[in-house]
């Protein structure tokens, strides 16, 4: 069984707040990340959140009392949680700020039979990742701060990059500047 874990706990700093609330053609950026994982056939959907801490439909909320230690502590949360369901074999992860991430970039993925498959736009590694369970210790272990599986990952030679530029935008929207010129190319 596959799972998608969407990380979503940070304050938004750069945004005026938490980007989980950010709203994109009146839905909320969570909203649109467990649409898309829906719409892609993933049902087992987790939202970790901290910053903010609310109501997310089709969602399984894991709160991490520790968002403002970064990204890793999010992550980690998310993987430990899961780790407890013995059915779930990987996980595709995505952070909530890629408005321009698509279902049919999730589909392809998630469908991928490797055990280590990262999203690339433009030849440079993004989101969504998928990572199944054997490497979610390690993945736990190297994670700090803002660095996520990043660490993890570098020097390896068993990653399989799949290329999604046709499929998916990888571009996180971090200021409202950006956000603003996300929504005029819609």
């Amino acid at each position: 069984m596959i799972a998608a874990l969407i990380l979503a706990a940070g304050g938004g700093t750069r945004m005026g707040g938490p980007k989980a609330v950010v709203s994109v053609n009146g839905e909320r950026l969570v909203d649109r990340a467990v649409a898309n994982f829906k719409a892609a056939g993933i049902d087992n959907i987790f939202v970790v959140l901290g910053a903010w801490v609310g109501k997310v439909d089709g969602a399984i909320i894991i709160e991490n009392k520790e968002w403002s230690s970064g990204m890793a502590s999010s992550l980690q949360a998310g993987l430990k949680h899961i780790a407890e369901i013995a059915a779930i074999e990987s996980v595709v992860v995505s952070p909530v700020d890629l408005p321009g991430l698509t279902a049919q970039g999730i589909i392809e993925i998630a469908k991928t039979p490797r055990e280590l498959v990262v999203a690339t736009y433009k030849e440079v590694p993004g989101h969504p990742a998928k990572f199944a369970r054997a490497h979610w210790a390690g993945i736990m272990a190297s994670a700090h701060g803002n660095i996520g599986a990043r660490d993890y990952l570098a020097g390896r030679n068993d990653i399989h990059h799949l290329r999604l530029d046709d499929l998916a935008d990888g571009t996180d929207v971090d200021t409202p500047e950006e956000l603003e010129a996300f929504k005029n190319h819609l």
